[in-house]
């Protein structure tokens, strides 16, 4: 890709940045430390890489994207009025009563996701299941999964990586948010899978291991898919936590985070004015 393109794709990710800013001004909270670390991720695949259409969310041939972490819908939602999936305004009744964007990804209340996600160690079997359909379906469709290095722990998750090398499902790919802390401390403190490449290369699965955080890094690695023929593909995306929170990068306690005027006010500054950077750097 060119440097102007990798420029509007950071661009994207900053816009999306600032959609979860807004989000938490509306509601004074929320899971904003997976959200961010995964937003440069989730940007790529939707400006980027998925084949889905804003105009027809349910059309058949769709790429599916599910967010196992159902608990950092804070980048999906932001993404998705990016795309214009929905209007921005509703950005403003999160954490509201009724809200069709509420504290877990709901399907039957905002298009353009997938499956309702939130209890953790689903979302990569749900994912299984609709990449095995497209596949009997004769699609020329992926399925993309977005998981938390924390809730790899939950042994369902191993349940679907082993059937999932077993059926060769190879338009399957999940992505590992491995910022490193889950909301208890950090994950090798809590339950520690590392080195997280070599399990899921040991149930068959093709890895690679990227910076998350790098736009050319995950792009490069979204073009190779599948990574092996036959073999689904897994991206440990090592990232950091609330990412582009110059005040809370790698802090735990930005897992949650209970916003104040003034952190929230530093941050859309911040935020601007990398978003003018990138910009200028695009083009645009």
């Amino acid at each position: 890709m060119t440097e102007k393109e990798i420029a509007s794709l950071n661009a994207a990710a900053t816009r999306c940045r600032l959609n979860i800013l807004r989000m938490i001004r509306a509601s004074g909270h929320g899971h904003v430390g997976g959200a961010l670390s995964a937003m440069d991720m989730v940007a790529a695949l939707y400006f980027y890489k998925l084949n889905v259409d804003p105009s027809d969310p349910a059309k058949e041939d769709r790429d599916r994207f599910v967010l196992s972490a159902g608990h950092k819908c804070l980048c999906q939602y932001a993404a998705l009025a990016e795309k214009g999936f929905f209007e921005k305004s509703v950005l403003d009744t999160y954490g509201s009563l009724g809200s069709p964007i509420p504290g877990h990804p709901d399907m039957h209340k905002l298009p353009g996701v997938e499956a309702n996600t939130g209890a953790l160690g689903h979302g990569l079997a749900i994912s299984l299941g609709m990449a095995l359909a497209q596949k009997i379906d004769g699609k020329n469709a992926r399925t993309y999964t977005l998981l938390g290095d924390g809730e790899l722990a939950e042994g369902s998750n191993w349940e679907a990586a082993a059937a999932a090398a077993h059926h060769k499902v190879d338009n399957l790919t999940a992505i590992v948010d491995y910022n490193g802390l889950q909301i208890s401390g950090p994950v090798k403190e809590v339950m520690d899978l590392t080195p997280i490449s070599d399990h899921f290369r040991a149930f068959g699965w093709a890895v690679r291991d990227i910076d998350g955080n790098n736009m050319n890094e995950i792009t490069d690695a979204l073009d190779a898919l599948p990574f092996e023929k036959g073999k689904p593909s897994c991206i440990v995306a090592h990232t950091v936590k609330a990412k582009g929170l110059s005040f809370g990068e790698g802090n735990v306690s930005y897992h949650f985070w209970n916003a104040k005027e003034d952190q929230l006010m530093q941050a859309e500054e911040e935020l601007n004015a990398l978003l003018e950077d990138y910009e200028k750097e695009a083009g645009s």
